[in-house]
């Protein structure tokens, strides 16, 4: 529990591709329209290592974590006491918030209704410096300071906070690519390219929107083993197993009917499962890509596929707080159908260099620090 004058450690990036460092910041006031949460879990995505990595223009010193869930500690002058969802909010409720605050007044804000192409986002964990005098912006902390216009969403009691965070991240960015770029049919055939967090919440919004049959392709052989103990999926397929990526992708056919899919998510984040989706959907189908976050590079596809099969290619950029709500709305509905704790790997604050080297050695499906 973090108080005003205390202080709270946080783990801060100083500079790309060296170690982060774990330092203390005292807490400050909230500010008006704003709160202090004490952060109990923040997650750690497969974005943040790429961060690390220097993959993004991004400035530092930064605290990171743009994942989190905590407890409501104290509000700043002129805060409204509901959530986004309206439901009253009150010091000591569990809430989780959305990474970003889109500025409202930029060209994609304004004109094109697509907040979540905002040209100024202000994203914790991501792009608020410690010389923007927002140390504890992140949400591998022990506490954060969340501005106004921040999206807080409260948890309902009976959710496992642990569960929620399995798909902190990953749950939202699905979301906003199930609802508003190509939704889910009843009855459709949907194959899935990643077992990571992105990939199965794709699987399990997938199966809620009422898929007939979800296939998961990706690897290692333990993740999938995971996906399907927690009720995940239809079909695991093992594209690391032996016969390598060709026979991975003959079984994923072959589980179609040989016609394919009516609907392929990316959310690999390899450049290479592009051109491999490709030849999974179905003529008249569709390829719905996520998972390209950061820019990887280029690969080498065969145009004529898109042509030939006469697919609806879409891409997918993050979420708003809408989606997020609408997550947070989702997950009494996910934990009592999907085991989402089982996907969930706990790491004291103080071990974030071991959580980072498991979850970049795929050794954890989910990690998060908490304090």
């Amino acid at each position: 529990m973090s108080k005003v004058g205390d202080k709270a450690r946080a783990v801060v990036l100083e500079r790309f591709r060296e170690p982060l460092r774990l330092r203390e910041f005292e807490v400050p006031e909230p500010p008006a329209g704003g709160m202090l949460v004490s952060c109990r879990h923040g997650g750690i995505c497969g974005t943040d290592l790429h961060l690390q990595q220097g993959h993004l223009a991004i400035p530092t010193p930064l605290v990171l974590g743009h994942e989190g869930l905590g407890t409501v500690e104290e509000f700043g002058p002129g805060t409204p006491h509901r959530d986004a969802a309206g439901a009253e909010l009150r010091a000591g409720d569990t809430v989780m918030w959305a990474s970003s605050i889109a500025c409202g007044t930029c060209v994609p804000c304004r004109l094109h209704r697509e907040p979540t192409l905002c040209e100024n986002r202000r994203t914790y964990g991501v792009n608020r410096a410690l010389a923007d005098g927002s140390s504890l912006a992140g949400a591998w902390a022990e506490a954060i300071v969340l501005h106004e216009g921040a999206t807080v969403v409260r948890l309902d009691d009976g959710v496992d906070p642990l569960a929620a965070m399995a798909f902190a991240c990953a749950g939202p960015t699905v979301v906003h690519a199930l609802y508003e770029r190509r939704p889910v049919r009843l009855g459709e055939t949907v194959v899935v390219q990643g077992a990571g967090p992105v990939g199965l919440a794709a699987a399990a919004l997938a199966q809620l929107a009422g898929a007939a049959k979800v296939i998961v392709v990706g690897g290692p052989a333990g993740r999938l083993a995971l996906a399907a103990g927690a009720g995940i999926g239809d079909v695991h397929i093992d594209i690391t197993g032996p016969g390598g990526v060709e026979a991975a992708l003959e079984r994923v056919l072959a589980e179609t009917g040989g016609r394919g899919a009516d609907l392929v998510i990316e959310c690999a984040g390899v450049p290479a499962a592009v051109a491999q989706g490709l030849t999974l959907a179905r003529r008249g189908g569709s390829y719905l890509i996520i998972g390209q976050y950061t820019d990887a590079g280029d690969t080498l596809l065969n145009p004529h596929q898109i042509v030939y099969r006469q697919l609806d290619v879409v891409g997918s950029w993050a979420f708003t707080g809408a989606h997020l709500t609408e997550y947070v709305r989702l997950l009494p509905a996910l934990t009592a159908r999907f085991d989402l704790g089982a996907l969930v790997t706990s790491f004291p604050l103080a071990e974030h260099e071991a959580a980072l080297s498991a979850v970049a050695g795929q050794s954890v499906l989910k990690a998060v620090l908490s304090s």
